[in-house]
């Protein structure tokens, strides 16, 4: 990976303590790795289009996608124009399910800007190998977001697999919704994903905040 300069913080997420304590090294060490992506430009592409503020919903997911060009910075979005795959077009195949509403795109972007904090659990990842940054040191910063975040107000968090289950233990739940699920991979979707109808079950509770429902085909 060419040497650039470190990405521009996201603004309204910038005081979080990572940013000063973790992130020049955690930069110094992706700097010397080779072959990861996303971009930098779009490491923080989730925090950038989901202000801290304007956070609803946190959908978490794993890690980018390993596949070369597919990585977005977006928790299970794929690149516009391409075909959506394995785990996102199962996602879509639950959203027309569940709603009705069907979408053919798997670029995410605009669940994002109304308010769905699109976080994967892990920042960057090496080309072909999944999971490859695991330990890599992006641990303080998703468990900063995700406490920053259930501080902040009501908020629904979608939680596909245990993973990511895992991860929201330590959170209070008091006035959040946790939605629970198998993982929608083609190797769990069967398992208890398919017919789990979450993306309903939030724009219900979200109503019963006096919120603004998710327009899940946008």
């Amino acid at each position: 990976m060419p040497d650039t300069n470190r990405p521009v913080l996201p603004p309204s997420w910038s005081d979080l303590p990572f940013f000063s304590s973790d992130w020049p090294a955690l930069w110094e060490r992706l700097q010397s790795l080779p072959d990861w992506q996303p971009e930098p430009e779009n490491i923080f592409r989730a925090l950038d289009l989901t202000p801290r503020s304007k956070v609803r919903v946190v959908i978490l997911g794993q890690d980018p996608y390993p596949t070369p060009g597919r990585a977005t910075g977006l928790a299970f979005s794929f690149p516009s124009g391409q075909t959506p795959r394995d785990s996102l077009r199962n996602i879509l195949t639950e959203v027309e399910s569940d709603t009705g509403q069907v979408r053919s795109s798997g670029d995410l972007s605009g669940w994002a800007r109304q308010g769905v904090l699109l976080l994967n659990a892990c920042l960057t990842v090496p080309l072909g190998q999944a999971n490859g940054h695991k330990s890599l040191g992006w641990a303080p910063l998703v468990q900063q977001i995700l406490q920053a975040t259930a501080s902040d107000g009501p908020r629904a968090f979608l939680l596909w697999g245990l993973p990511a289950q895992k991860l929201c233990r330590g959170l209070d739940r008091k006035g959040h919704l946790f939605v629970e699920t198998p993982h929608p991979s083609p190797l769990s979707a069967y398992r208890g994903f398919f017919g789990s109808r979450p993306f309903s079950q939030i724009n219900r509770w979200l109503t019963a905040q006096n919120e603004p429902t998710i327009d899940w085909s946008a």
